[in-house]
């Protein structure tokens, strides 16, 4: 059994064809409209796609769906075709987010994000030929919300029936600086410096963290990206941000404050409050610089 994912960028945008004048060029989810002429913006046309999606214009908006099908190769050795998946994702989820973003300017309400995942989860797993692992959308580098069918996540809230074809996983990032010295008190100073290097400083160094905060959520206990945000900012951003991890923190009194350790101990603050609020908390990803980062639990 293997895994195959897929990311397609799409163009996101409220517009329709009608609503442009007919001498404008406009991509809105697969049509381009040149001079009144209406065709698929696929390859072939004149505009080439960024990432197997429609191509967008000047600072337009771009989505990301990642599509992640399960199976085993055929003789080919495919799983499955990705221009399948590129088609399936561009024929299902433009006017679905179409719709939602102008039913959210109109009302001021938010869109259900988790539903619009669900209803084009429906229609996409019809079009593809493997079964359907999970289902993301990436609004921003910042964040996302996926839909997992992989059983092992119906453990992470015990009350959800093994049946539940699917949890929600909210999933956004942070930021927070912060300075640590690594140094185990058991090594001299010389091992100290042989093992930590230029971290062992005695004043500390400092590093700008991202924490990347997954949360699965079931239908009947919804959590949003506001509760998340404000677990987090109690949590780590008033206990962490512009704090000297080893000498501010009382955390991180008697354990080394490694990208490891700082990723497990996110995690424990997190989950109780998390959980308080009917969420379950799936992952906590801590990058101590571009290059490195850990996630707990794996």
């Amino acid at each position: 059994m293997l895994e195959l994912a897929r990311t397609v960028r799409l163009a996101i945008t409220a517009c329709t064809p009608q609503d442009t004048a007919a001498t404008t060029v406009t991509i809105t989810g697969l049509h381009v409209k040149d001079r009144g002429d209406a065709r698929p913006s696929d390859p072939g046309g004149r505009f080439k796609p960024g990432l197997a999606g429609a191509a967008a214009l000047g600072l337009g908006a771009i989505g990301e769906f990642e599509v992640v099908c399960r199976g085993e190769p055929d003789r080919t050795g495919y799983l499955i075709d990705i221009t399948t998946i590129d088609r399936a994702v561009r024929s299902v989820f433009p006017p679905l987010v179409r719709d939602a973003l102008r039913a959210e300017a109109l009302t001021g309400t938010p869109f259900d994000a988790g539903e619009l995942l669900r209803s084009g989860a429906t229609a996409i797993r019809a079009l593809l030929p493997a079964p359907l692992a999970a289902l993301t959308y990436r609004a921003s580098p910042f964040r996302s919300i996926g839909l997992d069918w992989r059983p092992t996540l119906s453990s992470l809230i015990p009350a959800m029936p093994s049946s539940t074809p699917a949890l929600t996983i909210l999933t956004e990032t942070f930021e927070f600086a912060a300075s640590h010295r690594l140094h185990l008190p058991e090594l001299t100073d010389a091992e100290n410096l042989a093992t930590f290097g230029k971290c062992n400083n005695p004043n500390g160094h400092g590093h700008n963290y991202r924490i990347e905060v997954g949360v699965a959520v079931g239908d009947d206990a919804p959590m949003s990206f506001d509760a998340i945000g404000a677990i987090v900012d109690a949590e780590i951003m008033r206990r962490f941000d512009h704090k000297h991890l080893n000498l501010d923190c009382p955390e991180f009194a008697t354990i080394n404050p490694s990208v490891e350790n700082i990723a497990r101990v996110c995690h424990g603050l997190l989950v109780a409050p998390i959980a308080a609020r009917g969420g379950a908390l799936h992952f906590v990803r801590v990058w101590e610089t571009e290059k490195t980062s850990c996630r707990y639990p794996a």
